[in-house]
């Protein structure tokens, strides 16, 4: 599996010639990043919640792409009014070819631009070829991700937020890693996006070290494989 990040939480997966796109926000850090969705091939939309920074770029991608299928709660499915869904809630999931994506709660808040009701924030769990990444979204702390290690197995990798005001910051994601998710990679994301979400990375890597945990703060553009 391949990963892009393309900025906040909006990352670019390529797995067995099937392409996911989650929370689409990509033209944000577009400058940098390089990703042009135009070009791109993109099966799947996977979404966590309704914040804009989440969906702003959600009616491009189906424009180019209108047989791209979005992947989410019932709420931001039926919102889009677009006809390819895959409509999942908490403790369901979907398959693609040997990929399972189980969607996770997340502990946030969730809502369309329009003050409309975006249902309830989530991650979601990949599992595949004995590998288990956890996509947690837009989250605080949650006694929830105590269990995953149990129920899914051993956590390969999480994919989790840092920037603090609206999520976890460091110190909390450290803890979340090391205590409850037990893993031991973790690539951070919703960081530095805006002013309030900025950190000091020297004192992020820091707090992971301490918990001997392995910490990547990638850069728009920039890949990973698991």
């Amino acid at each position: 599996m391949r990963i892009t990040f393309l900025g906040q939480n909006c990352f670019f997966v390529e797995y067995e010639g099937v392409n996911i796109l989650t929370d689409p926000f990509y033209n944000y850090q577009k400058d940098h990043s390089g990703f042009e969705i135009r070009s791109q091939v993109v099966d799947y939309l996977l979404i966590t919640h309704a914040h804009e920074d989440h969906i702003a770029d959600v009616n491009e991608v189906l424009n180019h792409h209108p047989n791209v299928v979005i992947i989410g709660q019932p709420e931001l499915c039926s919102y889009f009014g677009h006809a390819h869904v895959l409509d999942i809630n908490f403790g369901g999931h979907v398959e693609i070819k040997d990929l399972k994506i189980t969607m996770v709660p997340a502990l946030h808040t969730s809502s369309f631009p329009d003050g409309g009701y975006g249902g309830a924030a989530s991650g979601y769990v990949f599992s595949f070829q004995g590998k288990n990444i956890y996509l947690a979204g837009d989250t605080g702390m949650m006694a929830d991700m105590s269990y995953f290690k149990d129920f899914f197995g051993e956590i390969t990798l999480s994919i989790l937020p840092v920037g603090g005001h609206y999520t976890m910051g460091p110190k909390e994601a450290a803890f979340a890693a090391s205590e409850l998710l037990k893993t031991k990679k973790v690539v951070g994301c919703h960081f530095d996006t805006f002013p309030p979400i900025r950190i000091d990375h020297e004192e992020a890597y820091k707090v992971f070290r301490e918990k001997e945990i392995d910490l990547m703060l990638p850069k728009a553009g920039e890949k990973f494989e698991i």
